[in-house]
């Protein structure tokens, strides 16, 4: 069994070298994620030098662990769209997800190396609420988007009702990642420190760009542009497990305890078990994806399990374009919820065309310069407060537990020396202590009893138990001594 994707598996990519030295071109990209290799190789087409920094390897991030599903159908988005930013927008949001569909469509298509494309639809399905399927329904059709309610299914459970969009596809990441990359400058094992005006800094040069843009998941740098007020992070879990039975589609489930699913050759995809990144959980997600397997997919061994990191913007929509006012030629791509497929294609049409001075119809929409009023003032004060309540807690909250009463396999916030940490205890016996504040921005962490992590509950950096750095905007690891 393993925790690692079954597309980190089955398909390793080749070796790049790192950054020596410094370097002068059109436009550097930070992240070598979806995001980042599509808009490379869409600004190569035009012509545009440009080269893409990847701290890690290519597909590293959040790509090696997506599901996968090429779609516009984004949860119940389009009736809130409609209510939130109007009917043109929402048409905007729509097509755009639309045309990344027929995008990916004809790139897998013409790459060299199959790519496990296969067209498919994708489903919305209820247990219980036929109403909010309906009014999605009728949001649909407002925004262009041909749907179908049905109550056909060829899941193995009863369901009252289904919304179909037609025309959907899926795909294995990361063999498409790759061959995709075969026509783009990347720098492997480059890690970016800052960035200051035209000049990205790395630990081994430094890069002098017109444009710049970040691609890496989570924009680390805090100014301008503030997107640590304006995002937090959610966990979720896939599990993999060996399924004769083939579905006809791609299913998301909008009921509380519904599951996300596709196939992949031989194997079945479960997701689900959403939370807040630093949230306290009671069950362990994988455990509950494990129930739901063994009653529906009975006798199905399990092949992998993982988990990924979405970033949530305060009104649902990603933050694609222009990074701030007074730094035009930063760029960024983030906040794609659970979407990052057709999220990463829709930043990498919007950004080439607006780095290649080329009128985008999806810009308005999608730009971080914006601010809803009525849809954003709930959620930025949510946002603050949990920063707040992070900080307190890091100042007045007193330590969970006592250093000798930590069991193996337990990790807690302890009081050593006068210092609150956070101490694991291994099954050896061995405990690794580390500082309990995130570097970012001094939030109190959270002991992640499922990954074995300390996570973050205000902006959702995360580290494993010997301090080491698994997810953004935390720049560096956590000094971490055993005893």
């Amino acid at each position: 069994m393993s925790e690692k994707s079954i597309w980190s598996e089955s398909a390793p990519g080749k070796m790049r070298c790192s950054l020596q030295g410094n370097i002068r071109t059109n436009a550097v990209i930070i992240g070598g994620g979806m995001a980042g290799i599509l808009t490379a190789y869409f600004l190569g087409q035009a012509g545009i030098p440009c080269i893409v920094l990847e701290a890690d390897r290519i597909g590293s991030g959040q790509t090696k662990n997506t599901t996968a599903k090429v779609t516009s159908q984004h949860g119940l988005i389009y009736e809130k769209l409609l209510q939130d930013v109007g009917l043109e927008k929402a048409k905007q949001y729509a097509q755009a997800n639309q045309e990344a569909i027929e995008r990916y469509r004809n790139l897998a298509g013409m790459l060299k190396d199959d790519v496990d494309w296969v067209d498919c639809s994708a489903y919305l399905y209820t247990k219980e609420n036929t109403k909010k399927l309906q009014r999605e329904f009728e949001a649909a059709k407002k925004v262009g988007i041909t749907a179908e309610l049905t109550e056909k299914t060829r899941l193995p459970f009863e369901v009252k009702q289904e919304l179909e969009f037609k025309g959907q596809g899926q795909f294995h990441p990361l063999k498409f990642l790759y061959s995709l990359a075969e026509d783009v400058t990347v720098y492997e094992k480059t890690k970016v420190k800052f960035v200051e005006g035209h000049v990205v800094k790395t630990d081994s040069g430094e890069i002098h760009a017109e444009n710049i843009v970040f691609a890496c998941h989570y924009p680390f740098q805090n100014k301008p542009g503030y997107y640590f007020l304006r995002m937090h992070q959610e966990r979720s879990y896939v599990l993999a497990v060996k399924s004769g039975s083939i579905l006809d589609g791609m299913y998301y489930g909008i009921d509380e305890d519904g599951v996300s699913l596709r196939h992949w050759g031989e194997y079945l995809l479960l997701g689900g078990g959403s939370h807040r990144t630093g949230k306290k959980i009671c069950e362990n997600p994988y455990d509950y994806l494990t129930r739901v397997a063994d009653e529906y997919w009975p006798g199905c061994p399990e092949a992998a399990h993982w988990s990924a990191q979405d970033c949530m913007t305060l009104d649902q929509i990603p933050y694609i374009g222009q990074y701030s006012r007074n730094r035009p030629y930063w760029y960024v791509a983030t906040g794609f919820k659970k979407w990052g497929m057709t999220g990463s294609m829709v930043s990498a049409m919007l950004l080439s065309d607006l780095i290649c001075k080329r009128k985008s119809k999806y810009a308005e929409v999608f730009s971080p310069l914006r601010f809803h009023m009525q849809t954003s003032v709930g959620p930025l004060f949510n946002e603050s407060g949990h920063a707040a309540a992070g900080l307190m807690k890091r100042a007045a909250g007193a330590p969970e537990d006592k250093l000798e009463a930590l069991r193996p396999g337990q990790g807690s916030i302890i009081e050593h020396d006068g210092r609150k940490y956070g101490a694991y205890k291994d099954e050896s016996g061995r405990v690794y202590m580390v500082s309990a504040r995130c570097p970012h921005l001094g939030c109190q962490l959270q002991w992640n009893k499922v990954e074995k992590s300390w996570d973050c509950p205000c902006h959702g950096s995360r580290f494993d138990f010997m301090g080491r750095r698994l997810d953004e905007p935390a720049q560096e690891d956590i000094e971490c001594h055993t005893c």
